[in-house]
């Protein structure tokens, strides 16, 4: 690939200021002078080239030089999704951390740098702030074609400064043949979009979804040189999807350059086939989901009162089908077991979208995966989809169920449909399973009936990425409900063309591609070390408040550690191991006359001072750590355990033991 003029130019001023930096110059004369003086006899007078470079590569010069002047991107612009740095940290002010990049120049890249950002308003009376200083950042997340990238967090300001690039290769793992370069006619037919997600994390680690963009990107197949600069207004989220956020400055390049570009006019026509295609698919949705919404209705006059839910809207206002939010989603090596997922699900944040004013109204907001995971929260109907989609990944016919809890609060959870018929409920937002036996209404009164242990009160629809199906059975009561999902006097199917002419695969849609889960970032044991620490210190602290001295049994506190294990073992497998052994060392630690307490608690955050603020509230533990008698010890053990996406499950073990003064 040749350069440019001005790209030479550049990169000879570069290599020149790295030369004088060395001053390779200088040390050239003096191995010049060293070889005429010591090594040529008095009749050679004259050296050539390739004696002073064979002089020069025997001391080792050139070998400097070219360490000096290796090819090294930022590493940002390849880096993996990493996770959001806790709220501890500052914003990094340091120049970036360098490394190469292994690019296959027998692929596509498009490079995508982001230039700054303008005009967010929300944040035109932020302070600039100190050095050291903790507040608040946005942090960028792409997805392109099962790719992932996660910008610097910047701090939030009017014109957030925001520099960073990303490589993203055109056909990554599709499009066959990967010796074959893909020419630009090629990628005008890939109509995947760059999913931007912007995050704001404030200055006590909480974060924010301000906005979802998809960006067409396919514009720089018909610019000038392969390169084009565009200017993003980002819209807010929910109730504020048609405000604008802010603007960032995009400039979008392709690599190597394209031998031959495309004409505008051949683009935007591409475009506007497609945008007509999709509108056409699903205007012809929308008209037989109407019609299968009257002939439901037709079915009983009471069915207008159940929760069958057809159409959700994302983030940004868009009414998409239901079915489309769900979609098999395998995560590697990354999760092993379908109860291990439905922990990890468990272990994301629970958080309602929020409402502006007043009213007990729940505001509607079905996110796309990646701003779930992301902001590491959401609904519960976001994690009941993320479960749905990872069973499904794992080969189960695994449902959404849309009915309601107690007190008719609605709810989404999942179902799966065993192959000896049996129903098993997954509460997503705790990993708990429930088996589901239906009571006949038409046994004696004297019949022993299954009492049922669910939370679930009524079930008006179900779906995965194939199937909606709308509960038509008398009663929408869960537990008189039949699943025989084959009858169709009991649950009326949508049809499965139409489903698929709208979800992909298989359709041209504005349906986002679902990206995949990234692996943690977080070191168990060191984060486990640092909260035990603090810990230690906010415990001693409160004991020196209250006039008492504080002892740490290390032993003991090593002790809880299988017990901590076997908890998260049991929240993931439902199993319990290892409690015999755990019973016997703290009998063997503790002697004859003494007492031995102990209180374990979970949390899915890792802030310590909040966590022991927590703890302090139970009474059991406020005893522990207030401790008072003959040969206090006190001890305490946090265990922390990671999953994809930066979640964790964080188990902390308060314990003492103290002679029985009776």
């Amino acid at each position: 690939m040749s350069l440019p003029p001005e790209k030479a130019l550049e990169l000879k001023e570069i290599i020149h200021q790295q030369l004088l930096k060395m001053d390779v110059h200088g040390r050239i004369r003096e191995v010049l002078a060293e070889t005429i003086r010591e090594e040529l006899a008095p009749e050679h007078q004259q050296l050539s080239t390739e004696d002073l470079i064979k002089a020069l590569r025997q001391r080792g010069i050139i070998d400097d030089v070219m360490k000096e002047l290796k090819f090294v991107s930022d590493v940002n612009e390849t880096e993996r999704t990493s996770a959001p740095k806790p709220s501890t940290h500052f914003v990094e002010r340091e120049p970036p951390v360098l490394k190469k990049t292994n690019i296959d120049p027998t692929r596509r890249y498009l490079y995508l740098q982001v230039l700054g950002g303008k005009a967010f308003l929300e944040h035109l009376q932020e302070p600039e702030p100190l050095p050291g200083q903790i507040c608040s950042t946005f942090t960028l997340c792409l997805h392109f074609r099962n790719q992932r990238f996660r910008s610097k967090p910047v701090p939030c300001a009017c014109e957030p400064d925001f520099q960073d690039g990303f490589l993203l290769e055109i056909h990554k793992d599709s499009l066959g043949d990967g010796s074959k370069m893909v020419d630009a006619t090629t990628m005008l037919s890939i109509c995947d979009p760059v999913h931007m997600v912007l995050i704001k994390t404030d200055t006590f680690g909480e974060t924010t979804l301000v906005a979802s963009y998809f960006l067409e990107w396919r514009s720089v197949l018909a610019a000038e040189n392969g390169i084009t600069n565009v200017a993003v207004e980002l819209l807010g989220v929910g109730t504020e999807s048609k405000v604008s956020v802010g603007v960032l400055n995009i400039r979008l390049e392709m690599y190597p350059q394209l031998n031959k570009t495309l004409s505008s006019e051949i683009t935007s026509t591409q475009f506007t086939l497609e945008r007509q295609k999709t509108a056409e698919k699903e205007r012809l949705f929308l008209t037989y989901a109407k019609q299968w919404w009257r002939e439901y209705l037709q079915i009983r006059p009471t069915h207008n009162a159940r929760l069958v839910k057809i159409f959700a809207q994302d983030e940004n206002g868009v009414n998409r089908p239901v079915c489309s939010y769900v979609r098999p989603l395998r995560a590697g090596r990354l999760l092993d077991t379908p109860r291990q997922a439905a922990r990890f699900v468990s272990l994301l944040g629970h958080e309602r979208a929020p409402v502006i004013g007043g009213g007990s109204g729940k505001q509607e907001q079905w996110c796309t995966l990646l701003a779930f995971l992301c902001r590491n929260k959401g609904d519960c109907e976001d994690h009941a989809n993320l479960l749905c989609s990872l069973l499904l990944g794992f080969g189960l016919e695994a449902f959404v169920c849309v009915g309601t809890k107690a007190k008719g609060v609605p709810h989404t959870w999942v179902m799966t449909c065993g192959s000896d018929e049996t129903i098993t409920f997954w509460e997503s937002l705790t990993g708990h399973r429930y088996l589901h036996r239906p009571i006949n209404p038409d046994d004696p009164p004297l019949a022993e009936q299954p009492k049922p242990l669910y939370p679930y009160r009524t079930i008006g629809c179900i779906f995965n990425h194939q199937k909606f199906l709308g509960n038509c059975q008398p009663s929408d009561s869960v537990e008189l409900c039949v699943f025989d999902l084959h009858d169709e006097s009991k649950w009326k199917p949508m049809s499965g063309e139409a489903i698929k002419s709208v979800c992909p695969p298989g359709s041209t849609s504005s349906v986002p591609p679902f990206p995949p889960l990234c692996a943690s970032t977080i070191d168990a044991a060191v984060t486990s070390n640092e909260i035990e620490v603090q810990l230690r210190i906010l415990v001693s602290e409160h004991r020196k408040d209250l006039g008492l001295s504080t002892v740490w049994d290390d032993q003991l506190s090593y002790l809880l550690s299988p017990a901590l294990a076997a908890y998260e073992l049991e929240r993931t497998t439902g199993v319990s191991a290892g409690n015999e052994e755990f019973q016997d060392a703290v009998r063997r630690a503790v002697p004859d006359g003494h007492t031995f307490k102990g209180f374990p608690i979970h949390f899915v955050h890792r802030n310590a001072r909040r966590a022991f603020a927590t703890c302090l509230r139970s009474t059991f533990c406020e005893e522990i750590v207030c401790c008072r008698g003959d040969q206090v010890r006190l001890a305490v053990r946090v265990r922390v355990f990671t999953y994809p996406e930066s979640a964790c499950a964080v188990w902390i073990m308060f314990a003492c033991k103290y002679r029985s003064v009776l």
